[in-house]
């Protein structure tokens, strides 16, 4: 028929089809408490395996040095999304087993069971595909290096802020990217080599078998094009970046390299000359630490505590290790009992107080382990057993006669030694300069710390003795001692004969400073190995006979004591150093002849009155060039000199001037006193002038003569009017042929006070390259300053003292002014 068509298809073939359709749906509802029942068993088999992997995981990242597989996050990942679907399956599967009936094999509303059910089907599948996925040999691997590496703080550091201002300053002028590094004391190229790669992720076989040097250069080749921070912790020598294989910081490549270290001697090496100093906690900052190390609890534990504890911390002397750990140990100690034992541990023997020989004294010693040679060694334990500070020229000469120091090839060179020693021992921290003064300082912990490297790392505590202020009652049987400090012992007034009896091998006596000591006994013979003898500002005003028997005293120093007379210092033939000045000893023909008697002198401090300076100083040119000091005066009995006869002495390194009524002073240039007699600058090792009281001086131009001047000072000298005469300059120079002469190059420190008639310093700005501290007081005519821009580049940071605010207020605009150009 037209327009018609039929299907022919098998009957039994649609019945089938049918059929298997009808069973598979039915299975979702009929088999559905079944199916929940399986997929509830399959989902506690995956949160299982789900556990382990996830605590293999957890342990393996515990480090930070690995990370989990990305494989493992998606599958940790799909299984928390399935148990979100299981959760829901689960929270409505006692409604849709209730909608249920016909015993199972049919639903009030079909439609919905066979949604249900088909959704259990396929989540079982879904869980069972997971529990088989979840079979992983390995679960994390290594943690890729990071170039920023971030290492814990303390959330304040009390009392260096300034100084961590200052280094972020020196940081942050150019954006970087940063390596960081922390490298031991014992660090070599290749320890360093390693710790960078380990950052740049330059590992493996190949780079384990490669020579420092292709080291090096992998390493340049990486960092040539980054910019970067090397940060270097607490280094002990010079790191030779080139070796290393890191490009040298510039400009250009705008990257930066920051070390700490306790050697001024390794900034040096490193490059850098202006280094920033981490210094000891001002008194203010230093008990704000030490407060909140030991916690407010304690401290208001009991009223007398904040007191103690104030004591406690000032024996820190601002020293932040020793405040930390002083400060924890002292946190549970709430009876005042506590705090008076620490108080009197830390002051009698620090090294015994909880924490010092474990936390404190091993990390100090450190500075100590790095110097290098016995020598500088033998010399700082020594200044363990002075107190506080002491000035350098006395230390050096006990070094000499000690024999730490070499004397056979004369003074000078011992001294130098010594002084290249001072200054090593400076540059790693373990002494401090005394700004302004000749003296160096050892801070107490250092101190102790040295005290306890002496005697064997405390194991032996009777080798050294050092204790301030407790009397001498009896004479100490001491066999082998070697140096006995009485210094500064005001109740001492007398030592017995027996006294000595028991210390043969005695080599440096000092009792100077005792203000009240007045005599020493015949018996002092018995110290015949006796080197140093020092009694300085002491009462003592004449000399035993049994002194004479010294035969191997070397130095000898009676400079502020009351002896009057120095009568058969000729007997002690080994002397080389005499210090008589201010003494009430004064150079005569009697003593000069003495002088000549003693063929190893090498330095001499004396009186000697203005009147006879020329006489005497010429009278024999070597006792001469031995006088390196002298403190002249004019006679009470005599009218004042009107001229002052200086003659030239190269050798001569201070000179003080009281109570001369003289009007100038006329330098004799060419003397036997000189070793370079054609040359103008006659006094070319005069560090020191000192003038007082000199009423009659109208200037000072003869100082030009003086090119290594350090110190200036002037006072209550009523008609000086300049200090260096622009008309006798030119003079000066014109006879010298030396128009290029600049006073004060060497200059560190000048004091003018009580000048009512002072005017100029010098006609025109000086460079002062190295002035550090420059004092006007009462210099009422003295309006003006020789000094411009390049005298001064930082105005606010130069030790300029003035007279009062209103002078203060006059001059310091004009010289920031000056300096701002």
């Amino acid at each position: 028929m037209g327009g018609c068509f039929s299907v022919s298809t098998s009957c039994d073939q649609m019945v089938n089809q049918f059929s298997k359709w009808l069973c598979l749906k039915g299975s979702y509802i009929h088999n559905l408490a079944e199916n929940l029942v399986s997929l509830e068993k399959a989902m506690g088999v995956l949160k299982a395996k789900r556990d382990d992997v996830q605590g293999r995981v957890d342990r393996e990242e515990f480090t930070g040095h690995r990370q989990s597989l990305a494989q493992v996050q998606v599958w940790l990942t799909r299984i928390l999304d399935i148990e979100n679907q299981f959760n829901d399956l689960l929270s409505t599967s006692n409604l849709e087993l209730e909608r249920l009936c016909m015993c199972g094999f049919c639903s009030k509303n079909l439609k919905l069971s066979y949604r249900y059910g088909k959704r259990v089907i396929l989540v079982l599948k879904e869980v069972e595909s997971l529990i088989s996925q979840g079979e992983f040999n390995v679960v994390t691997e290594a943690t890729p290096r990071s170039e920023v590496e971030e290492l814990p703080t303390h959330p304040t550091i009390v009392g260096q802020e300034t100084t961590l201002e200052r280094v972020w300053n020196c940081l942050t002028k150019d954006t970087v990217g940063v390596v960081g590094l922390h490298v031991s004391r014992n660090a070599s190229v290749r320890k360093i080599q390693e710790s960078i790669a380990k950052k740049l992720g330059l590992v493996g076989k190949e780079w384990d078998e490669k020579d420092d040097k292709e080291r090096a250069l992998d390493i340049h080749n990486v960092l040539r094009r980054k910019k970067f921070v090397l940060l270097l912790d607490d280094i002990w020598e010079k790191v030779n970046l080139s070796a290393v294989g890191v490009p040298y910081p510039s400009t250009e490549n705008g990257c930066k390299v920051v070390f700490t270290t306790r050697s001024r001697d390794v900034c040096g090496r490193m490059g850098v000359y202006d280094p920033i100093e981490v210094t000891c906690l001002d008194p203010d900052k230093a008990w704000d630490l030490f407060k909140k190390k030991v916690g407010e609890n304690t401290l208001e534990s009991h009223s007398d505590i904040p007191k103690l504890a104030r004591q406690v911390a000032e024996k820190c002397r601002g020293l932040p290790l020793a405040l930390n750990v002083i400060g924890e140990t002292m946190a549970c100690k709430s009876t005042v009992q506590e705090w008076h034992l620490a108080l009197d541990v830390l002051t009698s023997s620090a090294q015994e107080f909880s924490g010092m020989e474990d936390e404190i004294l091993p990390i100090l010693k450190y500075s100590y382990d790095n110097l290098k040679g016995e020598q500088a060694k033998s010399c700082f334990l020594y200044c363990s057993l002075l107190y506080h500070s002491f000035e350098k020229e006395r230390l050096i000469e006990y070094w000499i006669c000690e024999g730490f120091i070499d004397e056979k090839e004369g003074r000078e060179r011992a001294f130098n030694v010594g002084n290249e020693i001072l200054w090593t021992l400076v540059r790693a921290s373990l002494l401090e300069e005394d700004e302004y003064t000749p003296y160096l300082k050892i801070h107490d912990v250092v101190r102790d710390m040295g005290l306890w490297i002496a005697s064997d790392l405390g194991k032996h505590k009777e080798r050294c003795i050092a204790q301030t202020d407790i009397g001498l009652r009896e004479s100490p049987d001491c066999p082998e001692l070697t140096t006995l400090f009485l210094a500064s012992n005001e109740r001492l007034t007398t030592i017995s004969g027996d006294f000595f009896r028991s210390m043969p091998r005695l080599l440096v006596l000092n009792l100077s400073r005792c203000y009240n000591f007045n005599g020493l006994p015949e018996q002092i013979s018995r110290l015949s190995s006796l080197r140093c003898l020092d009694l300085a500002q002491t009462q003592i005003d004449r000399l035993p006979v049994g002194l004479q028997e010294l035969k191997m005293l070397i130095h000898l120093n009676l400079e502020f004591s009351k002896v009057v007379s120095c009568d058969g210092i000729s007997n002690l033939s080994r002397l080389r150093t005499l210090k008589l000045a201010q003494s009430q000893v004064w150079l005569d023909m009697s003593l000069m002849k003495e002088l000549q008697l003693l063929e190893h002198l090498e330095f001499v401090s004396v009186n000697i009155f203005s009147s006879l300076v020329g006489k005497l100083l010429l009278y024999d040119p070597r006792v001469g060039r031995c006088i390196q000091h002298i403190y002249t005066a004019d006679r009470p009995e005599e009218e004042s000199v009107q001229v002052f006869v200086l003659p030239a002495m190269d050798a001569l390194r201070r000179i003080s001037m009281w109570n001369c009524g003289m009007r100038e002073i006329e330098v004799v240039e060419k003397t036997p006193l000189n070793k370079s007699p054609a040359s103008p600058l006659c006094f070319s090792n005069l560090s020191d002038v000192q003038i007082r009281e000199c009423d009659g001086l109208k200037d000072l131009t003869w100082l030009l003569f003086a090119p290594n001047l350090t110190s200036l000072f002037v006072f209550e000298s009523k008609q000086l009017e300049e200090i260096i005469s622009r008309d006798k300059a030119a003079s000066v120079l014109e006879e010298t042929r030396n128009d290029t002469l600049v006073p004060f190059k060497n200059l560190e420190e000048i004091f003018l006070a009580d000048l009512p008639e002072l005017k100029s310093i010098f006609w025109s700005a000086l460079p002062f390259e190295r002035l550090k501290h420059f004092a006007v007081y009462t210099c009422v005519k003295l309006s003006k300053l020789p000094l411009d821009s390049k005298s001064i580049l930082k105005v606010e940071e130069f030790g300029i003292e003035w007279e009062d605010e209103a002078t203060r207020n006059r001059f310091l605009p004009s010289l920031k002014r000056r300096a701002n150009r």
